[in-house]
């Protein structure tokens, strides 16, 4: 009887052990679920601007260079349309340089009707958004750690 019990306990260590060391594996294989959500990045970006900026700039401006900015995310292939257990299987590194994303804000902004009273305002929202991804932990290594 106490032979049963032991083969048992026995079996049902390894079964254990091995679930747990797949999925351990499997997770591993996966990136990480950053999740994004656009209230919530108002508020962060708001919390981090300048005064200045935010006396310049609605809520709602606000938002729309928030969507402008993940627009070109998307455009660029760094926000895909299915990341739900997506291995993690970047061949080439995308650098995403901020005066390439300011640009494209300036010149969107005004097509979205967002009124800039200055250019600073731009620069400050990306520095912002971007301290926002590196709070979710969406950021990937800086081009020199590349």
């Amino acid at each position: 009887m106490w032979l049963y019990i032991a083969v048992a306990a026995v079996l049902v260590f390894l079964i254990a052990a091995l679930v747990t060391g797949r999925e351990a594996r499997r997770l591993d294989a996966v990136a990480p679920r950053a999740v994004y959500q656009v209230d919530q990045a108002v508020a962060f970006v708001v919390e981090v601007l300048p005064d200045q900026t935010k006396a310049r700039l609605t809520m709602d401006e606000l938002e729309q260079l928030l969507i402008l900015h993940m627009k070109w995310l998307h455009e660029r292939g760094l926000q895909p349309d299915a990341v739900i257990d997506r291995r993690q299987n970047i061949d080439t590194p995308v650098v995403v340089t901020e005066e390439a994303l300011i640009a494209f804000l300036l010149g969107e902004a005004e097509n979205a009707g967002v009124a800039l009273l200055d250019d600073v305002d731009v620069v400050n929202v990306v520095d912002a958004h971007l301290a926002y991804f590196d709070a979710i932990g969406a950021v990937g290594p800086s081009a020199a750690d590349v």
